[in-house]
């Protein structure tokens, strides 16, 4: 069976990427789905001293090994001040130098949501820029805007952006 990780570019414990990254993953039928938390990759703050002193942190390998056991990624970044989260981009930079290419040419389905009618687009565009260079195999996008407004019980209400997100799941589980 295939498997993906679904994880959110946050570490609040009441993302709202975490929910939209799960529910993107509850759209791809037959495949074993693996929620990562970002709490669980907590590491100091990365610098090239730190990295001379101590090596690699345990939590970057493993952040890093559980992109290898994957088929697909689901991520869903969260927007601040227009750019990834400190937490996400810390994780980022200790396992790109695990692995330079990062995303080991997995397909990626590379999302952002806000509570602003932008729904992240800014953090959306700076990973679609950089991701590539680190081998995501981005494979479909999607920004969902107003989340407080579109997105309830564990799902999108707006039935148009609804229909959005399930083509690009569709694309995302081609790819697989």
């Amino acid at each position: 069976m295939k498997k993906i990780i679904a994880l959110a570019g946050s570490n609040s414990s009441t993302s709202i990427n975490k929910q939209l990254a799960t529910y993107a993953a509850s759209l791809v039928d037959g495949v074993e789905v693996k929620v990562l938390d970002l709490n669980n990759y907590e590491m100091p703050i990365y610098s090239s001293d730190r990295e001379k002193e101590s090596g690699y942190p345990k939590e970057a390998l493993a952040f890093v090994d559980e992109i290898r056991n994957a088929n697909g990624i689901i991520i869903s970044l969260a927007e601040y001040n227009g750019a990834y989260s400190g937490a996400f981009k810390n994780i980022f930079d200790w396992a790109s130098r695990v692995e330079q290419k990062t995303f080991l040419g997995k397909s990626m389905l590379l999302m952002a949501t806000s509570p602003g009618q932008r729904g992240g687009l800014s953090v959306l565009g700076i990973a679609s820029d950089r991701f590539p260079r680190h081998e995501a195999n981005i494979v479909g996008k999607f920004s969902l805007p107003g989340f407080h407004k579109n997105f309830e019980n564990g799902k999108i209400i707006n039935e148009e952006l609804n229909n959005e997100l399930l083509e690009e799941v569709k694309q995302f589980k081609a790819s697989l």
